[in-house]
């Protein structure tokens, strides 16, 4: 009998497949940080190393300021847990959904967030604190990001029209139009605000409504510990980084994906734990300060509306939406 020519596909390759095996498994490994980083918030701890760096822990911190001290520093880990469930919901629709169907931007959407995402752990040579548990954990992930995009270059081979401005989006409901330019706008808010809370926790680390709701001056903080503020810097410059990742992507999908039931549901679910972690937990911490907490209601506001008027639309055209129909914007 002749022996087949063709070269069979080991074990590992036959794994990879198209590289979206492993892309799906970064993203679950961004899901299960995020929900971690929920865990410990609210079982109010310190990971080992962070209590190795301070040479507190967080019951011991707690004396200081009521408590309000350890409380800002979970709020602001509760913001960034949320981020990463957020990008990896979108991780997950975009590899089994448009990557599947070979379309370009999604692999560029992965690309550029991915950079994003990882090139923002470098924040920490602004602050002076390196995560040990953190670079452990980008350095698992990256390799197996690297690969799934490396795999998945050849698949991504069509070519599309931006949705918004392809014949079908211009077609399309006025309701619709409205809710997806309202979307864009959302992720183009959300990378204004992660820009600016990843810049701020590399300099000042804190804004005057910070200090006031801790009640403390930075000159006690120091006191305290002067390993306390680059701890709570690397916090702060971590969760802008999630959220500046968070917005490229929910820009990218309103800008390029056409109306699915899977783009909904996907959107919605990391829409909720974006923000719903953002703003829920400044009331479990009794920060409530209305200017501080502007943006992020602005932009809770702005992703409901926009999401309610891609309700309506789809709604009064039902019959022309099918879940995830191929479509030339892609």
């Amino acid at each position: 009998m002749k022996p087949n020519p063709e070269r069979e596909p080991g074990l590992l390759e036959g794994l990879l497949e198209d590289g979206r095996p492993a892309l799906q498994l970064t993203a679950v490994g961004l899901l299960v940080s995020g929900a971690f980083a929920l865990f410990l918030s609210a079982r109010r701890e310190f990971l080992p190393h962070d209590v190795a760096f301070l040479g507190m822990s967080a019951e011991q911190l707690c004396a200081l300021a009521e408590c309000r001290v350890v409380y800002f520093m979970f709020h602001d880990r509760v913001a960034y847990g949320g981020s990463l469930i957020a990008v990896a919901v979108l991780y997950l629709w975009l590899t089994a959904f448009p990557l599947r169907r070979g379309l370009a931007w999604a692999w560029w959407a992965l690309a550029l967030s991915g950079l994003l995402g990882f090139a923002s752990f470098l924040s920490y040579l602004g602050y002076g604190y390196l995560d040990s548990w953190h670079g452990a954990a980008t350095l698992a992930l990256l390799p197996i990001y690297i690969i799934g995009m490396a795999r998945s270059r050849s698949r991504a081979t069509v070519s599309t029209v931006a949705w918004l401005t392809s014949p079908d989006g211009r077609a399309a409901p006025r309701l619709r139009r409205l809710g997806r330019w309202g979307l864009l706008s959302t992720g183009l808010g959300m990378m204004a605000a992660g820009s600016a809370v990843l810049f701020l926790g590399t300099t000042d680390v804190f804004v005057a409504e910070d200090l006031a709701y801790m009640g403390v001056t930075r000159d006690t903080l120091d006191r305290v510990n002067p390993r306390l503020i680059p701890l709570i810097a690397h916090d702060r410059a971590g969760f802008g980084g999630g959220l500046t990742t968070a917005g490229m992507l929910v820009s990218l999908c309103a800008w390029y994906a056409p109306p699915s039931r899977s783009f909904y549901q996907a959107v919605l679910v990391a829409g909720v734990a974006g923000f719903g972690c953002a703003i829920v937990v400044h009331y479990l911490a009794g920060y409530t300060n209305v200017v501080h907490l502007a943006p992020a209601f602005a932009g809770a506001a702005l992703f409901t509306v926009s999401m309610l008027l891609e309700a309506v639309a789809a709604g009064v055209t039902r019959p022309q939406l099918r879940p995830d129909a191929t479509s030339t914007a892609g």
